[in-house]
């Protein structure tokens, strides 16, 4: 299929900002462009890499205007590709008029987007659900109120309806701090944080990529806060002093950055095995492993991050609601030969 976004690559339009031109650029650009594009639209579209600022691309919504500056942004074409109905497989945790929660498998990627325009969640959701899917998020996310990377496992909410889409929207918006959202991981990480119980407050913003992230400064532009706590669960080929080769650990996240924990314990030194991105540098570590969990460990095909747990509340009835989901088995089969 072709790529639409490619499509609209010739289809520029260049802004000047005039002298009273100031606040954020996606506000700015929703105030000029407003009657074609929402704000969230924008939004996107910025973070996409499609809007530049006096010939720099600019991914950031929050980047300032000021006057003079020359603004170009690549507008896509307004027939955007709306993806359709797949019958993809879904094992479904619950379900009901409002809202659909599912356990989402590895390879799985949550909403259509370059690469991927079709075999994604969306496509198996729009099968599944039919027209009672919310379109709310977008063209490309109806439904959807938060994701999950391609590889990572876990329970995931969909909403059916504007109502419950906004409702559900807000909770995580929220991150918890105000009502009974909560979110719980399971991750198989190289050896084991020195203190077995704690919290990382470490702001995040892009590395240079448009998907890839890192720690920041608090004072960088793209800094974006970022707390996660841990809890170690268990440790595996643990030493005289002390140290292990692995550990289960379990994290909670306060906010809801993209990778947050794959880079967040790559930044206390103790990255998921598996993961490509934020801890290649550490997969010689499974030489110090027996076999046959070397191997397991050293060829598990994606990062050993499983979201087994989520609770909302019910956006109709109030009810707190509280899924979980087992670990799935090539994780599950890492732990039992780690604990071996």
């Amino acid at each position: 299929m072709n790529d639409p976004f490619k499509q609209a690559l010739d289809n520029r339009k260049v802004l000047k900002a005039d002298e009273s031109a100031e606040g954020r650029l996606d506000s700015w650009l929703t105030a000029r462009l407003g009657g074609e594009f929402s704000r969230n639209r924008i939004k996107a579209l910025i973070e996409q890499g499609a809007v530049s600022l006096n010939g720099k691309a600019i991914t950031e919504p929050k980047h300032k205007v000021h006057p003079g500056d020359l603004i170009e942004i690549i507008l896509p074409e307004p027939e955007d590709v709306e993806p359709q109905g797949e019958d993809i497989p879904l094992e479904v945790l619950f379900e009901d008029d409002d809202l659909i929660v599912l356990s989402k498998p590895a390879g799985l990627v949550v909403h259509p987007g370059a690469g991927n325009w079709s075999g994604t969640l969306v496509n198996a959701l729009i099968h599944h659900c039919g027209s009672s899917l919310s379109g709310i998020g977008g063209v490309r996310r109806p439904g959807i109120v938060h994701r999950l990377d391609k590889d990572t496992t876990g329970v995931m909410v969909a909403a059916k309806n504007d109502v419950t889409h906004r409702h559900l929207a807000e909770q995580f918006a929220d991150h918890g701090r105000t009502g009974p959202l909560e979110r719980a991981y399971r991750a198989i990480v190289w050896g084991r944080p020195r203190q077995l119980r704690g919290m990382i407050d470490a702001p995040l913003g892009r590395a240079g990529d448009r998907t890839k992230r890192a720690v920041k400064r608090e004072d960088s532009d793209d800094a974006r806060e970022a707390i996660t706590h841990y809890e170690v669960l268990e440790r595996y080929h643990e030493k005289p002093d002390a140290t292990c080769l692995a550990s289960l650990v379990e994290c909670h996240l306060e906010t809801g950055r993209t990778h947050q924990i794959r880079v967040h314990m790559a930044h206390i030194g103790h990255p998921l095995i598996g993961d490509q991105e934020y801890g290649a540098a550490f997969r010689t570590k499974a030489n110090l492993l027996p076999e046959p969990v070397r191997a397991l460990a050293r060829d598990f095909p994606r990062q050993a991050l499983h979201a087994y747990m989520l609770q909302f509340e019910h956006p109709r009835t109030g009810e707190v609601m509280h899924f979980e989901a087992p670990m799935p088995d090539d994780m599950t089969e890492l732990a039992d030969a780690l604990r071996k």
